[in-house]
């Protein structure tokens, strides 16, 4: 005869996360749970009804057993890890504040710059790219794009205009960009 489910302490915590499930996995794991003591299913009549194998269906059903106790940690998102971070969010937005005072203004913001500033508040080197990163990940964007070459010359650029030749213009029918061979 098999043993038991265990499980009868987080069995309110699993109804309310089914309740609150966004996702098919979230439901997945609050099913692993409800299904075998609520229902009576054993575990392979469990995992057929999820879609999942009988391990998988067992490690759902400890896992979220032993999170509900307290026993493990709550699962994160992945967008909540920070694997490979050199620094915290806290110290990142502490350095963008203190580098970015006059830009908040509308003051131009230039990068090369702000890396420097950036990497004296943080003790440590960061990328070019790192700081685009940075930016972004705290909310700063451009907001102005650029239309024009700072260095360009508008006179040249509005004599251009006037006097170029429109693509959509028609050829000259002795042309021979006119002839359907050519």
């Amino acid at each position: 005869m098999a043993r038991p489910f265990t499980g009868q302490s987080s069995i309110e915590a699993a109804r309310q996360a089914r309740d609150e499930a966004r996702t098919a996995d979230e439901l997945r794991i609050a099913l692993a749970v409800l299904l075998p003591l609520e229902a009576g299913l054993n575990l392979a009549q469990t995992a057929l009804v999820l879609g999942r194998s009988r391990r998988t269906t067992c490690a759902l059903r400890t896992g979220f057993c032993a999170r509900a106790s307290g026993l493990r940690a709550a699962r994160r998102k992945k967008t909540e890890l920070r694997n490979r971070a050199q620094s915290t969010l806290q110290a990142e937005a502490a350095a963008l504040d203190a580098a970015l005072a006059g830009a908040a203004e509308g003051a131009v913001l230039v990068i090369p710059g702000l890396k420097e500033k950036i990497e004296a508040h943080l003790g440590h080197s960061v990328s070019l790219s790192g700081v685009y990163r940075m930016l972004a990940r705290h909310g700063w964007r451009k907001m102005a794009p650029d239309t024009q070459h700072p260095q360009g010359n508008a006179q040249a650029r509005e004599e251009w205009k006037k006097n170029s030749r429109p693509i959509w213009r028609k050829c000259a029918p002795d042309s021979p960009r006119s002839s359907p061979s050519g």
